[in-house]
């Protein structure tokens, strides 16, 4: 069981969930069981008081991912509530150049749980950098997904970083992996 003290804040982190990284071309790992469990989480983060926060990457620089346009677009499957944060990212790490950092401390969260797309990218780039701002890190095992490598099923990319984030030095924060099922009980209490 993954439990928070009691002065702790906590945010839901929900990276890239968007169209453009969906497609027929880019087929993601348990696309519909990773959404399924990030809209469970955000209920319960809603219902708990904590943030929940999902980041879009504006590509406008590279003419991709430009804000507005339909692969800029959270996927629809993804329940989105007007009390919810939208922050626009620039590079794989959120943190880069972005508002999240000035989010987080209005929401005064140091505790992050960290969902979305692509493990292996943005979702490993935003676990690093949280890490060394000394966030407190819980990593949804089966909250984040990827597509197929050239050398690694998406399966095994998602396997080896839950096996990498488990193994980290942290610094004044804390980095845990744990499923959502071991995440939801604390969570409802």
């Amino acid at each position: 069981m993954i439990q928070s003290s009691t002065n702790s804040r906590k945010a839901l982190l929900v990276i890239d969930m968007q169209k453009g990284s969906f497609t027929s071309k880019t087929p993601r790992f348990d696309t519909e069981g990773v959404v399924d469990r990030i809209n469970q989480l955000a209920a319960l983060f809603r219902q708990q008081g904590h943030a929940v926060i999902f980041i879009q990457h504006d590509g406008s620089s590279a003419n991709e991912f430009v804000p507005n346009s339909e692969d800029w677009e959270l996927l629809d499957g993804l329940q989105v509530e007007q009390t919810d944060l939208l922050v626009s990212k620039y590079a794989n790490d959120v943190f880069y150049r972005s508002e999240l950092q000035a989010v987080l401390a209005e929401q005064k969260a140091d505790e992050l749980f960290m969902t979305g797309c692509a493990t292996d990218f943005c979702v490993e780039s935003t676990i690093q950098s949280a890490l060394a701002k000394d966030y407190n890190i819980t990593v949804v095992a089966d909250g984040h997904t990827t597509g197929e490598r050239p050398h690694l099923t998406a399966e095994q990319v998602i396997e080896h970083y839950n096996w990498v984030w488990q193994n980290m030095i942290p610094t004044k924060g804390k980095i845990e992996v744990a499923n959502f099922k071991s995440i939801v009980q604390p969570i409802e209490n």
